[in-house]
């Protein structure tokens, strides 16, 4: 499998971050590069601090990633201990309200990755649910080790140890299905999954059961989600943008079939964001 953080580490790309110079103008925003031996299974951690005078909206158009977050900040539960939490597959637009100060600490698993770390269940169980990772995870990680770490390196080695310490479990369908999950998101040619099944010589009912368990969420809308990414990215900059061309190179069956979608994942059609 190619490595999609190649020689320059994780990925620089703002795609599913709905206002990021927003965001960036507000909170400290980070990515690091896991351990080398970690790489195979995760994108990146994400590291965020901020120090607000007025609370923020932060929209996310999630990736078919799972994540684990471990946090301290208002809503957080326990504000002083902090949280840790499984976040699998967001289906919909993600809004976190960022207010006074605060610190998180994320891992974004590959999509198919985080399955050997939690190899007990199938990874759209936890499609759609932020749960606490002691549910999920063994043994659970306390938030605390990774959030007082003294510094942004310490906290990327403690973020290192407790993965290393879960001991992903060597699984070739995970690496099968990062592979074809990664095929997605760089290929614009896959456009339909009868096609991906076709190329890899298996029915789409295989292919949709390998999602399933891996993934958390079938071919189908792993490929309209990194469509949408992409429209988003469009629709972002700026004004001129021919919709209808882009929903054609998308593989929509014409323009409006790509504005109900936007506006359904993200609340507002295309022009809405063209416009600002």
């Amino acid at each position: 499998m190619s490595d999609p953080q190649g020689p320059h580490g994780p990925r620089r790309d703002t795609r599913g971050i709905v206002d990021a110079p927003g965001l960036f103008a507000r909170v400290r925003f980070r990515r690091r590069t896991p351990a080398p031996e970690l790489r195979p299974y995760l994108e990146h951690y994400w590291l965020i601090d901020w120090d607000l005078p007025e609370p923020y909206v932060s929209r996310l158009v999630p990736h078919p990633s799972v994540n684990l977050v471990f946090g301290r900040y208002a809503g957080c539960g326990d504000e002083t201990a902090g949280s840790a939490e499984v976040s699998g597959i967001g289906l919909g637009l993600f809004t976190q309200r960022l207010e006074g100060t605060g610190r998180v600490c994320g891992v974004q698993f590959r999509p198919g990755g985080f399955r050997p770390f939690a190899p007990g269940a199938p990874v759209s169980r936890w499609t759609g649910r932020r749960l606490p990772a002691s549910r999920v995870l063994t043994p659970p990680a306390p938030p605390s080790a990774v959030l007082d770490a003294g510094d942004e390196n310490a906290r990327v080695a403690a973020l290192d140890a407790y993965l290393r310490a879960l001991g992903p479990a060597p699984d070739p369908r995970a690496h099968r299905a990062m592979a074809l999950a990664d095929l997605v998101r760089t290929d614009r040619t896959v456009r339909r999954v009868d096609g991906l099944a076709r190329a890899e010589g298996v029915s789409v009912r295989s292919l949709q059961r390998l999602f399933a368990a891996y993934v958390g969420v079938g071919p189908k809308w792993v490929i309209l989600r990194y469509r949408i990414h992409e429209a988003l990215e469009r629709a972002r900059s700026g004004p001129g943008v021919d919709w209808a061309a882009l929903a054609a190179d998308l593989g929509y069956s014409d323009q409006a079939h790509l504005v109900r979608d936007f506006t359904a994942t993200l609340g507002v059609p295309p022009t809405a964001l063209a416009d600002h």
